[in-house]
C-alpha cells in the first residue's frame, strides 16, 4: 500500500497552536456559568415555552414602537393641517377685502377708470 505524503504527521510532543480555540459561546459559557443555574444543559421541555414568550416579548415591542411613530406621524400631519387652515382663513380674508367695491375702485384709478355717478342710459334704437 502506498504512503501519504502529502500531510505531515505530528510528532507525539506537538500540538497545535494555541491549544483548544475559544469561541464567544465558551466564554459565555465560562462566565456566566451556565451549569451551575441549569444543572447538565437546558432542559429541553423548556425551550418551546420560552421561545414562544420570547416571540410574544418580541411582537410587544415592534407594535409598541410601531404604535409610537405612528402617534409622532399624526401629530405632524395635525399641525400641518392647523397651518394650513391658519394660511386659508389667512387668504379669505385678504380676498374678501379685496374685493370689495371700494378696494377696486382704488385698484382701477391707476388706470383712469372711475366710478359713475349717475345711473347707467337705456339706450333704444327705433326700427
Amino acid at each position: 500500500m502506498s504512503q501519504n505524503t502529502f500531510k505531515k504527521k505530528l510528532k507525539a510532543g506537538n500540538s497545535p497552536k494555541g491549544g483548544p480555540r475559544k469561541t464567544i459561546f465558551t466564554w459565555m459559557e465560562e462566565k456566566l456559568d451556565v451549569t451551575r443555574i441549569l444543572g447538565e444543559g437546558v432542559p429541553v421541555q423548556f425551550v418551546p415555552p420560552v421561545a414562544f414568550l420570547t416571540l410574544l416579548a418580541l411582537l410587544y415591542i415592534y407594535s409598541n414602537h410601531r404604535a409610537e411613530n405612528m402617534v409622532r406621524k399624526i401629530e405632524k400631519a395635525q399641525q400641518e393641517v392647523e397651518d394650513i387652515r391658519a394660511d386659508v382663513t389667512t387668504l379669505e380674508a385678504e380676498y374678501m377685502q379685496s374685493s370689495m367695491q371700494s378696494e377696486v375702485a382704488k385698484r382701477v384709478a391707476q388706470y383712469d377708470l372711475y366710478e359713475l355717478n349717475q345711473p347707467p342710459v337705456k339706450i333704444e334704437v327705433k326700427k
